[in-house]
């Protein structure tokens, strides 16, 4: 990956690349997971709670591993074991794998795909029974014969084991291979030897195998993750109107007859309500969005945005906002830290900071909230059915009462009452003959130089 972040932490439609296989485990029924790491590589603030951690002492392979974590194993009824770097595992597949293994009452079941091609992985060997005899790995030459190469068949990485078949195997597998490491596919001809069936679990799905070692690779998945996530939407209702210019993260939560327009990205711990229309070109970063909200070419983060708002366009609304039901905040307005009542607006080209509006008050175009001292932020505090005249500086800390009004252009440093006017202007000058004089005094300065 050529990166300070350990692979397993690169994101995924939003989602730490381990965490996918954890949840795909976790919802096919997965009673404890541990999940197998370098000595001390913390990864715990990217695994959902409840996920052990064991430490491989060395890096001696995926048999290796797996005997790392033979203490967890031991007491086990079946040991489900994935890849970290392969999330496009589901729990459906899952699912399959392990009622094919109980079927078969199997020591051991491989998830197998056939593949065009392919190249290095693991071929599957197959015994007159149809069960498996062996993998045989193809990453070096010498690993495999002639003949084993033209198999299709490939070994994903997912098994299903009987825990004591498994633990038996682990002690008898050895490292004498090119790579001198232990597979975790030699367990499979020990545990045929014992007496137990080694079933194979063929998948029409080639993705599953699809894991990840490159940040080229990583948009391979991403991408197929991303289709994934966008069919899941439009299946339950959802109009994703261009799919190709949409990005939608793993976690979002879309409600039936929500609508997203083109160019759209929707990130982290976002939600949609019915019937809002996000977009075109539209980025909402863990911001919740109520009903029949629309949001066309704006930018969110971090805020909420209650039933029937309208945002944008060309808004920003940055982490600590909520739009309360049915207000506004229009064009080229910018709104951090603030709560803006119900049925309030900020339509356009205003800044508002650590404030407070109350219920149907309406800012002028140009006014802001000064909120910054060069040391402290100050917030401002708004009542309701207030108007904010045109270009008003309020500055915080600074009240304004109920139904409380500001002349265009004022600079407030002071509370204002409820039901007052406040205004702060310096008073007109009207200079009679000014452009006539400029204009002379331009000609006679050009004419000295």
């Amino acid at each position: 990956m050529r990166s300070s972040l350990p692979k397993p932490l690169h994101a995924v439609c939003g989602r730490p690349m381990i965490a996918w296989p954890i949840l795909a485990a976790e919802a096919a029924g997965a009673a404890r997971i541990a999940v197998i790491v370098s000595p001390g590589r913390d990864i715990s603030s990217a695994l959902p709670t409840a996920v052990e951690t064991v430490e491989q002492p060395e890096p001696d392979g995926t048999g290796g591993a797996v005997r790392a974590a033979e203490s967890f194993i031991r007491g086990a009824e079946t040991v489900l074991v994935l890849s970290g770097d392969h999330p496009l595992i589901t729990s459906e597949l899952i699912s399959e794998l392990l009622a094919t293994h109980e079927e078969a009452g199997a020591g051991a079941t491989v998830m197998t795909a056939e593949l065009d091609e392919p190249g290095s992985y693991g071929r599957i060997v197959r015994g007159d029974d149809g069960d498996i005899e062996q993998i045989v790995e193809a990453k070096q030459p010498g690993d495999a014969t002639p003949e084993q190469l033209t198999i299709r068949e490939i070994n994903t990485g997912t098994y299903a084991f009987a825990a004591t078949a498994l633990v038996e195997a682990l002690g008898q597998i050895s490292n004498e291979n090119s790579q001198g490491e232990y597979f975790l596919g030699d367990v499979l001809p020990i545990i045929r030897a014992a007496g137990h069936r080694v079933a194979a679990h063929l998948t029409a799905d080639p993705m599953v195998n699809l894991g990840v070692n490159t940040r080229a690779e990583l948009a391979i998945v991403e991408r197929t993750a991303r289709e994934r996530i966008l069919d899941h939407h439009m299946r339950d209702g959802v109009t994703i109107t261009d799919p190709g210019s949409t990005w939608i993260d793993a976690d979002v939560e879309l409600e039936a007859d929500a609508r997203i327009e083109p160019g759209t990205t929707i990130q982290g711990a976002s939600s949609v309500g019915a019937d809002s229309v996000v977009g075109p070109h539209t980025t909402l970063i863990n911001s919740r969005l109520g009903r029949e909200v629309k949001v066309p070419h704006s930018y969110l983060t971090d805020c909420d945005v209650l039933d029937r708002c309208t945002v944008g366009p060309f808004a920003y609304i940055r982490p600590g906002t909520k739009l309360r039901e049915g207000a506004k905040a229009g064009t080229f307005v910018e709104i951090k830290n603030s709560d803006v009542g119900a049925g309030s607006k900020v339509p356009h080209l205003s800044y508002i900071g650590d404030t407070e509006i109350g219920e149907d008050s309406n800012i002028g175009a140009g006014a802001i909230t000064a909120n910054y001292d060069g040391y402290l932020k100050h917030r401002t505090v708004i009542g309701d059915r207030v108007q904010i005249g045109v270009d008003t500086a309020l500055v915080a800390p600074v009240d304004v009462g109920d139904a409380a009004y500001t002349g265009a252009g004022s600079v407030i440093t002071k509370n204002v009452p409820p039901g007052a006017l406040g205004i702060s202007r310096a008073q007109q000058r009207k200079i009679e003959g000014y452009a006539e004089r400029r204009a002379r005094e331009a000609s006679e300065e050009g004419e000295e130089s």
